[in-house]
């Protein structure tokens, strides 16, 4: 991590991205309902601060970037592209995580962003909205579904996505440059 403020940078992380791959839907039992109420929704075209809300407060602790500094007229053409999937994962009546699953290249679905706010974690609610949305993404009948994951990332979330069914298929080094 480098503190120093250069061209606009405050921190500058180095990273391994693991990407991830399933052919075919899971198999075996669904994770155990979590105790508390829950709901999932598709966010059909979100108000754009809506949606960074969401965004921000799943990806900031693990400085994702790649939407932080987009334009909104860019973010706006993929967030509300009908190909585009967005569900929102709520617990206890407030937003709790989301996925969101990118169908523009189908029969390939790319999950582009999964996770949950810092308080879910931990509650095997993340477990049990992954199968939710898994089970959404293979009743459309892709023919593979691919995620990826980095090192700045949650650390049981390889774990989890490889006990879901996902599995390796490359890894990579790539650069987070956060500017706050």
């Amino acid at each position: 991590m480098n503190a120093a403020y250069k061209d606009g940078v405050l921190d500058r992380h180095e990273v391994t991205i693991t990407y991830l791959e399933q052919r075919e839907a899971p198999r075996g039992p669904q994770p155990p309902r979590p105790a508390f109420r829950t709901a999932m929704m598709r966010a059909a075209a979100p108000p754009l601060p809506y949606y960074r809300y969401l965004w921000n407060a799943v990806g900031e602790p693990h400085r994702w970037v790649s939407r932080r500094y987009m334009a909104d007229d860019k973010l706006a053409s993929i967030v509300h592209d009908d190909r585009v999937a967005i569900y929102v994962l709520y617990k206890e009546g407030w937003p709790a995580g989301f996925a969101e699953v990118d169908w523009r290249r189908r029969p390939l679905a790319e999950f582009k962003f999964f996770g949950l706010v810092p308080e879910a974690q931990g509650t095997g609610l993340g477990r049990w909205f992954l199968r939710q949305v898994l089970d959404l993404v293979w009743s459309a009948g892709p023919e593979r579904v691919i995620i990826e994951t980095c090192t700045m990332d949650a650390p049981q979330a390889l774990r989890m996505y490889q006990r879901a069914g996902f599995s390796v298929y490359d890894q990579g080094r790539g650069v987070i440059e956060w500017r706050g």
